[in-house]
Parts: C-alpha cells; sequence; structure tokens
C-alpha cells in the first residue's frame, strides 16, 4: 500500500486517528479467524491463571496487576477472559471459546499468520513514528518524549453500533497524558499502580466508528477512545499492536510491559 495521502496525514493529525477501509483481504480476515480458533482450541490455562481483562481502573489493580500471569505475558501468549465466564472455582461457565476476551501479548512475534501480518509490506508504512472504558493507550505505553506510540487496530469482522465498534474524541490527543499505569517495584503488591486519573467526560464529545472487515485504525497514543459492550448476536474479533518510534524515544522503565531478553521489543522493518 502507498504511503498515507497529504490529505489523510492531515486529517490523522487533526483527530487523532484514521481510518483505511479495505486494508487487508478478507482472505487475510479468515486466515487470522482460522488460526485463533486453532489457538483458543489447543489453550490450557491452569484455575489460578483465569484472569478477567478488563480496563476499569479497580478491576485492573484487582485482576491484572496483582496476578504474574498478566505482567509477564509481554513475552508470552496468553489468554485474558470476560467478566462472569468462571464459577467460583474457576470452572468455565459458558463454551471455552466464547470466554475470550484478549489474547496477549506477543501473537505478533510468536505465530506465524500474525507475524506475517504485522511485519506485512502493507504495515510498513513510512511517514508515522466487551466494553472499553474511555483511555488513552499512552497510560499503559509510555515514551519521552510522548507521541511516538501508534496504535494500529484490525477488524477481523466488521464492527458495528451494534457489536461494539471504536468511538474517538476527535482532537484529543493534544492534552497529554491524564493518568498512567505503573509497575511496582519487584516484590510488592499489588504489581501496578495509577498515577493520576481519568477526567469525567462528556459523552456526547465520543464519535462512532463503525468499519468494515479488513478495516485498519490508526491509533494516537494520546487519543481518547472506548468501545461499547457488545449488545449484539454477533463477536466482533479485531487484531491490535502498537508501533513505537525508536530513534531518540526512552520507552519508561515504569511500564507494565517491558522487553525481555527471550523477547526484546521487534523491529518492525526486518
Amino acid at each position: 500500500m502507498a504511503c498515507l495521502s497529504p490529505s489523510q496525514l492531515q486529517k490523522f493529525q487533526q483527530d487523532g486517528f484514521l481510518v483505511l477501509e479495505g486494508f487487508l483481504s478478507a482472505e487475510e480476515c479468515v486466515a487470522m479467524q482460522q488460526r485463533i480458533g486453532e489457538i483458543v482450541a489447543e489453550m490450557d490455562v491452569p484455575l489460578h491463571c483465569r484472569t478477567e481483562f478488563s480496563t476499569q481502573e479497580e478491576e485492573q489493580l484487582r485482576a491484572q496487576g496483582s496476578t504474574d500471569y498478566f505482567l509477564s505475558s509481554g513475552d508470552k501468549i496468553r489468554f485474558f477472559f470476560e467478566k462472569g465466564v468462571f464459577d467460583e472455582k474457576g470452572n468455565f461457565l459458558v463454551p471455552p471459546e466464547k470466554s475470550i476476551n484478549k489474547i496477549g501479548h506477543a501473537l505478533h512475534a510468536h505465530d506465524p499468520v500474525f507475524k506475517s501480518i504485522t511485519h506485512s509490506f502493507k504495515v510498513q508504512q513510512p511517514h508515522f513514528g466487551g466494553e472499553v472504558s474511555p483511555h488513552q493507550d499512552a497510560s499503559f505505553l509510555y515514551t519521552e518524549p510522548l507521541g511516538r506510540v501508534l496504535g494500529v487496530w484490525i477488524a477481523v469482522e466488521d464492527a458495528t453500533l451494534e457489536n461494539g465498534c471504536l468511538w474517538f474524541i476527535p482532537g484529543s490527543h493534544t492534552s497529554g497524558v491524564s493518568r498512567r499505569m505503573v509497575r511496582a517495584p519487584v516484590g510488592s503488591a499489588p504489581g501496578t499502580s495509577f498515577l493520576g486519573s481519568e477526567p469525567a467526560r462528556d459523552n456526547s464529545l465520543f464519535v462512532p466508528t463503525p468499519v468494515q472487515r479488513g478495516a485498519l485504525v490508526l491509533i494516537h497514543g494520546e487519543v481518547v477512545h472506548k468501545s461499547k459492550q457488545n449488545l449484539s448476536d454477533r463477536s466482533r474479533q479485531a487484531y491490535t499492536f502498537h508501533l513505537m518510534e525508536a530513534s531518540g524515544t526512552t520507552w519508561s522503565p515504569e511500564n507494565w510491559l517491558q522487553p525481555t531478553a527471550e523477547l526484546p521489543f521487534p523491529q518492525l522493518y526486518t
């Protein structure tokens, strides 16, 4: 795919996000769906590691910040679940394939299907350094200077108003970061804490962004976004990863996600 046009680049800089419809083919989306089906069919998550994924602050600190399963997932393929899918003993109340909220955080490195998409020529563009509550990606992926992280969100299935498409506050990427999730010193509990807090935001400022399967949404690290609960009878699968402009950028040592000896942050251009 060619680089972004001047008008596309201007719109991204103005709004903090940009939709590129038809980025992947239907065949590429089906390949990702089939591979996820295979991965989920083979998953074996011990009872004590069955963690619900959340972006709500209190739930994050309780469910994710207190478990090594989440904090050490940066170089592994691990499974995080929807709310209410386990009984009090950790057994599934729903079919396991319908229980997944998120698979993370190293599909891009360890799975050949997702690695090929992540490092495809389409993604290597020049000129770019359940319900998800309103947030900024830079709260979790903080850099100095700011503005060096770019989210890449690919719709593997249609994302509609009914099944939980993304919502953005256009232009909200210009006001800095309101809170940060930081990793606690080794051996401390809980494993993470928050600095600052999310301000109350007027829901009328959010703009829905429904897209068709195969669309790519570029997300500035500081733009405020969310998705609503999927109230439909259809799933809404998406593949997302983040890019960082490495030159002249410091990745905060306080971020929960850290490169490891087993998996340093891979370069996009290999």
